[in-house]
């Protein structure tokens, strides 16, 4: 194998600029492995979590967490949120490991956040959406107690399809997202510049799309044309489309690998042609 061919085959993104919007404390993870593999990462936030405007609905399910049945948690972000909140107001997180409760998690990333705090996760469902979730649980909640952990604006598929199986559902906020002000000037400032004008967007959910139109402003400023856009999945796919993006690259894993992947498959395709 010749130098240029290995220098391809370990570096396939190299001379791609890639933007990053995830949140500043989470895009880490997603970088690393993009310049791993050669590509010029942009980190612009197209997404804040911030604190909810009062924890007190959260602090009083977890104060009564073992009438409980099942904890769904749908994003390491509500995990994190609330595992802080059972230390400071019961000082451990010994009521999840107490009792009946079981717990279901909607993702890898979830599911990891979960097992480093010592907890067994007894669900992960076969797809990353909350339409699987569904499929998982229906058979076995009904007549159950089920207490849903999530960011202040969500997709009601869980609680309204897990109603209608017949189980109770308490939805209760962690967390909340918002755009980062900071983020419009860079944004603007990195597509009118050649040297920062990325190749493709990467978006790890429907938040980030939605935050990133208001970002982008309307109508989409020209400097926007001929940029890929990346989903890591469906309900982020479709979110692109009702918001007038096309969907250039999808991810068949929905998860931050199953993204990467994706990239690199896309531009060594068309490094091919």
């Amino acid at each position: 194998m010749s130098i240029d061919a290995n220098l391809a085959e370990t570096r396939p993104l190299s001379g791609i600029r890639v933007l990053v919007g995830r949140a500043r404390h989470q895009a880490g993870s997603l970088s690393s492995e993009l310049r791993r593999l050669g590509a010029q990462v942009v980190e612009i936030p197209f997404i804040e979590i911030r604190k909810p405007r009062s924890f007190k609905p959260l602090d009083s399910v977890l104060k009564n967490l073992a009438t409980y049945d099942w904890l769904i948690l749908t994003s390491f972000n509500g995990v994190e949120a609330m595992w802080d909140r059972l230390e400071r107001i019961l000082g451990n997180s010994r009521a999840l490991t107490s009792g009946r409760l079981l717990i279901a998690a909607i993702g890898p990333a979830t599911k990891n956040a979960i097992e480093q705090r010592g907890l067994a996760v007894d669900v992960v469902p076969k797809e990353y959406v909350a339409e699987s979730v569904v499929r998982s649980l229906k058979s076995r909640v009904k007549g159950k107690r089920i207490l849903l952990v999530r960011a202040k604006v969500a997709r009601d598929v869980i609680p309204r399809e897990l109603r209608k199986a017949g189980a109770h559902v308490d939805v209760v906020e962690a967390y909340e997202t918002v755009v980062p002000k900071s983020s419009r000037t860079r944004l603007r400032a990195a597509l009118d510049n050649p040297r920062k004008r990325p190749h493709v967007v990467t978006f790890t959910s429907s938040s980030t799309v939605r935050n990133f139109a208001q970002l982008l402003g309307k109508p989409k400023p020209k400097s926007f044309d001929g940029i890929l856009t990346s989903s890591i999945g469906p309900v982020t796919s479709a979110t692109l489309r009702e918001l007038g993006f096309p969907v250039h690259i999808a991810a068949k894993e929905f998860t931050i690998p199953g993204l990467v992947a994706a990239i690199v498959e896309s531009f060594t395709a068309r490094k091919r042609r």
